[in-house]
């Protein structure tokens, strides 16, 4: 345990030591994946595929606002689906202006929950997002939780629905709109999982927020059950075709990387906690002070020994 306290100031230490190039090369790097990830995913406009492109646009964000790469990572899918079906570019445009502005009304410096939740989707490790942001961040935030599950289930819809949209006539346009229309509005799935990833981010926020012992390993385990039962309890009514052991594993591993952040945000030691009394002229306080597991980075120290100078004229007297 010491070594990885170690491990943790040492990379706290380095970040804020060369944070200047760390922060915009983390940037870089995060809208590289988000444009990858989407090019992967959808890829319908060869265009945005290019190498030179991609690189350009990942480099554009790592000096711009972090807001930025949202708006870049939505202008991407709207040219793949633009090159896709003009109907599915106007209705995911209008989906997208719609939590833009719940978005930038509630909770704009969650940018890292809307990006991050779909790449979570792709990667089959949704369920970590509503527990992390119910440690790290408000309860504003299931707006940005809310908005990347809306995105991925867009866009997944859209795709998914491409060899049905391709037997609609040119002319049909008016039908595919209703056909994605009524396919966005009907997907229970999308529904479900919304609700069970808010419900899931307020009581993980409420219950760290408890002054218990452990309130951040009882948030997540209490979180991650909430997250399964709602999940569950929405495939048995609206059968959402709800891959069970999926939710589980899924949950499991959430769990174990929300620990992971605990760790470099929230690393305390219970057995030294204290409780303190004090008062001053209009109130008695009681405070429960948890103190931080902390240690000092080792700190390399290079000794000079030097020689007397008696003693290098004996040695070259004696050669």
């Amino acid at each position: 345990m010491t070594n990885l306290l170690v491990l943790r100031e040492q990379l706290k230490k380095f970040y804020s030591k060369y944070e200047l190039y760390i922060t915009p090369a983390l940037k870089s790097l995060l809208a590289l994946v988000t444009i990858i990830m989407i090019n992967a995913s959808i890829g319908y406009m060869s265009e945005l595929k290019n190498v030179a492109v991609v690189l350009i646009l990942a480099l554009m964000c790592s000096f711009l606002p972090l807001n930025f790469i949202v708006v870049i990572a939505a202008a991407v899918t709207l040219g793949h689906l633009y090159k896709f079906s003009l109907e599915c570019a106007v209705v995911a445009l209008a989906v997208f202006l719609i939590l833009f502005i719940l978005y930038f009304r509630f909770s704009p410096h969650d940018t890292i929950a809307v990006l991050l939740t779909p790449l979570c989707f792709i990667l089959k490790i949704p369920y970590v997002i509503p527990i992390a942001m119910g440690l790290v961040g408000t309860p504003t935030s299931a707006v940005s939780v809310a908005s990347g599950v809306v995105v991925y289930y867009t866009v997944s819809y859209m795709t998914g629905s491409a060899s049905v949209l391709n037997t609609f006539e040119d002319d049909g346009a008016l039908q595919k709109f209703r056909y994605v229309i009524d396919g966005l509005l009907g997907n229970k799935a999308m529904f479900v999982t919304i609700a069970a990833f808010v419900a899931t981010l307020i009581v993980v926020y409420l219950i760290r927020r408890l002054s218990v012992d452990y309130a951040w390993t009882i948030a997540m385990i209490t979180g991650a059950l909430l997250n399964i039962l709602i999940l569950l309890f929405g495939d048995l009514l609206y059968n959402t075709h709800l891959s069970i052991v999926g939710v589980i594993v899924g949950s499991v591993v959430s769990v174990l990387l929300a620990k992971i952040l605990e760790f470099f945000a929230f690393n305390v030691d219970y057995s030294r906690t204290e409780l303190v009394q004090f008062e001053d002229d209009e109130y008695y306080y009681y405070v429960k002070a948890v103190p931080k597991n902390t240690v000092t980075a080792p700190q390399k120290r290079v000794k000079t020994i030097r020689v007397p100078e008696k003693a290098v004229r004996q040695q070259k007297r004696d050669r």
